[in-house]
């Protein structure tokens, strides 16, 4: 049983490990994940950002940009013309004019003029400020201005592309004249030539970044917004502490950092801009101090379950052992109940069967002083037993508080007297004495007359039994208005701690070693106990071993 209970406690405690160890593993690759799509992002913006700076500076790159190159077939020009492809170049260059709304249609044809007309239209736009504002309304010139700017954004589109058509064609006959090949080829190979530059131009400005300093290539503002949302979209909250490790393991920094130790042992690191082809590596490095709590969050229902599982284990198992010791006391007291039982009955049986041998012996029979002696103690010996039967009896009948009390008002002197006058002769015989003090005005209380009687037997039965040599009983009687104190004191052998805990336990006797001197079932002072609770009272015992026992009861003076 023990070897099964290890067992399941050890299964739950793997169990719970595990569960922690897995949750902390898929914490971390959530976190891991997570810088890495920031950082991500973070490279292909500044990658994007030298794409487009590259393409503004120079409008030539625009025209091949977003263009797929055929490949490239080096046909030698003989006497076959081939056909020039148009190409997207050619498309822009030839966008319309846009077209302008109906409401400028119907302000032109006021006029007289021709709204269809795009030449005269061209004429209404190329006006000099001073001639339209005399020529339209206020309202009207408001209209006309959005129209023209509108036509101005075109001409500077179709001005734009024709520098760069000029910039393709010349490119385009130098090749052709060049290498004799068709116009296409050109073309193509223009555009190939172009996007090589692009490249060289964004590869040559990625190798200058770089070089240069980490912080310079950062918006660490948006990057910690950035990483906090990356976290929440995996179900990551709390607060982090974020910095980065430059190539001399240098932190720098670029969010709350409580302790720079538990971030550098502790923190997630993923590498910074991984896609740099020269420079130093740096990495990003970030640490949750509330980890832990975190990680408990995440398993608290199982970890929950599995612990009240586990203490509910535990508590059975707990249990178990003590019904087990329990019954093992109760087959030990059993044992010793049934022993000393038989020792009690033993001894009065053998006198009687003595005796009756002596009275069937004819000349013993015939004498009167003999016959007398034998039946008197044949009487004594059957009283005896009758007694101690009662007693079992008794116990019985306590234990299924089969007893009703009868309660009168009686002289609490008198009773104790009566008892200290039976164990006199007793205590006497033993070279003792039995004192009695009484400090009472009024000795009355309402009790059983017989079991407070009991009691006080008992008491004094325990104290005789209990002395080894010259017993002294100190018995002591004080009283207040309510209450009346009974104290029965002697000078024997004394108790144990661990004894007088179980004092009171039905057919506990207290070891007094292998020599069974003592006689009793253990039942005495567990009859004092529940008389004197049926009488609303109280019984406490004080003992030290070698220096005797205090017993002490109170008793209300009405019930």
């Amino acid at each position: 049983m023990s070897l099964a209970t290890l067992g399941l406690v050890g299964f739950q405690y793997y169990w719970v490990t595990n569960a922690l160890k897995i949750n902390q593993e898929r914490f971390e690759q959530n976190v891991y994940q997570s810088l890495a799509a920031s950082i991500s992002r973070l490279e292909r913006g500044e990658t994007s950002d030298i794409i487009l700076n590259a393409v503004a500076q120079d409008s030539t790159f625009k025209s091949v940009f977003f263009q797929k190159i055929e490949p490239i077939q080096f046909n030698i020009l003989r006497k076959v013309s081939i056909e020039r492809r148009p190409s997207v170049m050619d498309s822009l260059f030839n966008e319309p004019m846009p077209q302008v709304s109906q409401t400028f249609q119907r302000i032109i044809a006021s006029r007289g003029g021709k709204p269809q007309n795009q030449f005269e239209l061209q004429k209404y736009f190329e006006l000099p400020a001073s001639v339209a504002s005399q020529l339209f309304t206020p309202d009207e010139m408001a209209i006309y201005l959005r129209e023209k700017e509108k036509y101005l954004g075109f001409v500077a589109r179709r001005d734009s592309f024709a520098q760069v058509q000029d910039y393709m064609v010349n490119r385009e006959a130098l090749i052709t004249e060049e290498y004799n090949v068709s116009e296409n080829v050109a073309e193509n190979i223009v555009k190939a030539n172009k996007k090589i530059e692009l490249v060289e131009v964004v590869l040559s400005q990625m190798i200058s970044d770089a070089s240069q300093n980490i912080l310079s290539r950062l918006d660490t503002a948006d990057l910690r917004k950035d990483i906090t949302s990356q976290l929440a979209q995996r179900g990551i909250e709390g607060q982090f502490e974020l910095a980065i490790m430059d190539s001399r393991n240098q932190l720098i920094p670029i969010h709350e950092v409580v302790n720079t130790h538990n971030l550098r042992l502790n923190g997630i690191k993923a590498a910074l801009f991984p896609g740099d082809l020269m420079g130093q590596e740096n990495f990003m490095i970030i640490h949750f101090p509330s980890k832990q709590q975190y990680l408990l969050r995440q398993v608290i229902l199982p970890l929950s379950s599995s612990l009240l599982f586990l203490v509910i284990i535990i508590l059975c198992f707990i249990y178990a052992i003590k019904v087990i010791i329990r019954q093992k006391k109760l087959s030990e007291t059993k044992n010793d109940f049934i022993n000393n039982m038989t020792h009690e009955f033993k001894t009065p049986i053998a006198t009687v069967s003595l005796a009756v041998e002596a009275l069937q012996d004819p000349d013993l029979a015939n004498q009167d002083a003999f016959r007398n002696r034998y039946l008197a103690i044949i009487k004594d010996e059957n009283k005896r037993l009758g007694t101690q039967v009662e007693k079992v009896l008794q116990a019985a009948a306590l234990e299924k508080k089969d007893f009703k009390l009868k309660f009168d008002l009686i002289n609490l002197v008198d009773l104790i007297e009566d008892s200290k006058r039976h164990f006199d002769l007793q205590v006497e015989k033993k070279g003792g004495q039995i004192e009695l003090e009484v400090i009472v005005d009024n000795p009355y209380v309402e009790a059983d007359a017989f079991h407070l009687s009991n009691i006080i037997n008992n008491l004094l039965d325990n104290a005789n039994k209990y002395s080894r040599d010259q017993p002294l009983i100190q018995i002591s009687l004080i009283a207040d208005p309510d209450r009346i104190k009974l104290i029965i004191r002697d000078h024997g052998m004394g108790m144990s701690k661990d004894s007088v805990k179980k004092i009171f336990d039905k057919f506990y006797r207290v070891p007094t070693g292998n020599v069974h001197d003592v006689k009793g079932f253990g039942l005495g002072l567990a009859y004092v106990k529940t008389m004197v609770e049926a009488h609303h009272g109280e019984i406490a015992v004080d003992s030290e071993i070698n220096k005797g026992s205090t017993f002490t009861i109170i008793l209300p003076r009405k019930q």
